[in-house]
């Protein structure tokens, strides 16, 4: 894995994301934001078809990220977690909760893992209870959310600050 950054070994989880070209725009931003692995969990899309074929939406997306940063697929975002915890890595959620907190306010340890959940429901409950940390970017206006890609962006500059 890359570190381009001033922590160690960092890893984005992609649990149940539906939008092709959502996935390819986080994974150009985790190749400038120096993350090593992306992993994509449950129905989450990735820069290849069933038959290995590319994606053109994914690729142009992505703009070709996809060749400087590891891509794994994965069953089960649950067994990653207890897998990466292992390793030795924080996980962290970015998602509203009851028990988030502002993402200005995280330092992560050394190694750390992102979580990012679909469009629509975000990080599952299930997976949240999982995670060491739960982290959300504050909204000012009506919307309650940004869009995963542009949710991504700001947090993990930020984190690697």
């Amino acid at each position: 894995m890359k570190t381009k950054n001033s922590h160690g070994q960092i890893a984005v989880i992609l649990s149940d994301i539906r939008s092709i070209e959502n996935v390819g725009a986080i994974v150009r931003t985790a190749d400038g934001a120096g993350v090593g692995t992306v992993y994509l969990a449950g129905i989450t899309p990735g820069p290849t078809d069933r038959f290995d074929r590319e994606v053109k939406a994914f690729t142009k997306a992505s703009l070709g990220a996809e060749k400087f940063v590891k891509i794994e697929r994965v069953k089960n975002t649950n067994t990653l977690i207890k897998k990466l915890k292992k390793d030795n890595f924080e996980i962290i959620a970015l998602e509203q909760d009851k028990k988030s907190i502002d993402y200005m306010k995280i330092k992560p340890k050394k190694n750390f893992a992102l979580i990012l959940g679909s469009e629509v429901d975000g990080v599952s409950k299930k997976v949240l209870g999982e995670c060491d940390k739960i982290i959300e970017i504050p909204m000012k206006g009506e919307k309650e959310s940004l869009n995963v890609s542009v949710a991504f962006g700001v947090a993990i500059f930020r984190i690697i600050d």
